[in-house]
């Protein structure tokens, strides 16, 4: 399972209108490739109807959230969430999985 804050929720509510999309239209798609100063990178985007063969699909508070296999056993338990304060503005992972992240927290080790 893949959790989203309600921070999270809002803020992707709102980054998808401008799109011209809604939590019914568009998922999320997240995943993680290779690179990072820790090794691996999370990558996140917002897809119209494109479920690709192979994807997981999770659903939290409205949100749907594809992963592709590779990806899926670095981010089960994981939470997504977002931060507007001074100290980093932004999404982030919350990853359960992760043995080490780098200082900007956009990379992590297993």
């Amino acid at each position: 399972m893949i959790n989203v804050s309600d921070t999270a929720v809002n803020k992707l509510i709102g980054l998808m209108a401008e799109e011209g999309k809604t939590l019914e239209t568009a998922y999320i798609r997240v995943g993680v490739t290779s690179g990072g100063c820790s090794g691996l990178s999370y990558k996140m985007e917002i897809v119209g109807e494109e479920q690709a063969e192979g994807d997981k699909l999770f659903e939290d508070k409205g949100v749907r959230i594809l992963v592709d296999k590779k990806s899926l056993l670095y981010l089960l338990g994981t939470t997504l969430e977002y931060s507007g304060g001074l100290n980093g503005k932004g999404f982030a992972f919350n990853n359960p999985n992760a043995s080490r992240t780098c200082g900007c927290g956009e990379s992590f080790a297993v």
